[in-house]
């Protein structure tokens, strides 16, 4: 069966994109390393989900939203607050614990902590 692998990439526009950049590096630990090579991710699940137009889960002027997996919200929350980084936890749901955020351009991201197995 002819298939996709796994996500290569992700692009989007951004008004300063090296800042950008140095933020995601700074408080995820995502971009390019100094010597140029991409991050490596570790193996997990990834949804890959459309959602309805007027969906209010995220921000209804943006067309996308960035999840992150993580192996520890509790620790990774805090992580972000020190940083001066608004937070927004969620409920626990049937499929783990969630928080939500944006990057400095508004842009939303969602963290991840899937239930163990």
């Amino acid at each position: 069966m002819v298939r996709v692998t796994g996500i290569g990439g992700l692009f989007f526009r951004s008004r300063d994109p090296e800042a950008l950049s140095k933020w995601y590096a700074d408080i995820f630990g995502v971009g390019n390393a100094p010597d140029g090579m991409p991050w490596q991710q570790e193996a997990g699940m990834t949804v890959f989900q459309p959602f309805k137009q007027d969906t209010d889960y995220f921000r209804v002027d943006r067309s996308h939203m960035i999840n992150f997996r993580v192996d520890d919200m509790v620790g990774f929350v805090a992580k972000l607050v020190t940083a001066g980084v608004a937070v927004k936890q969620l409920p626990d749901e049937t499929y783990g614990i969630f928080a939500h955020l944006e990057d400095p351009e508004g842009n939303p991201i969602e963290l991840w902590q899937p239930l163990p197995g």
